[in-house]
């Protein structure tokens, strides 16, 4: 009996253990490449740039928006009010937009798709200084 209780506490403790990284699975990374083909075929998608308001002034996406990733909290967002909209998150170099989108799955967003950096963007970038 004390063995079947050892074993039976291991594996709810392995299954704890593995809970962790299935929340992390609330998100898609995608490559630019297949980013720019979802761009082209997919229509009603929000392009989510979350570096600095600065940042994006300087550089950014064609009809991109800007929520700063460090402004992503525990709060609905009003730019973002369908939960189920596709979201294509970019920053700088990668790192920012993981971040905000593991904030967004956390929020509840469903279909949340991380592409990387604008470091990497081969398309077209427009200036609000222009």
């Amino acid at each position: 009996m004390g063995k079947f209780i050892s074993i039976l506490l291991s594996l709810l403790l392995l299954a704890g253990c593995a809970a962790p990284a299935e929340q992390e699975a609330n998100y898609r990374q995608i490559g630019m490449d297949e980013a720019i083909a979802m761009m082209a075929e997919k229509s009603d998608y929000i392009i989510l740039d979350v570096r600095t308001p600065e940042e994006f002034a300087d550089k950014h996406i064609p009809d991109a928006i800007n929520i700063p990733n460090e402004t992503i909290g525990t709060e609905d967002i009003p730019e973002l009010p369908d939960k189920d909209q596709l979201i294509l998150v970019y920053c700088r170099s990668g790192n920012r937009s993981k971040q905000a989108s593991e904030k967004l799955a956390a929020l509840g967003y469903t279909n949340i798709v991380e592409f990387g950096g604008i470091n990497d963007w081969p398309g077209e970038t427009v200036s609000n200084s222009e």
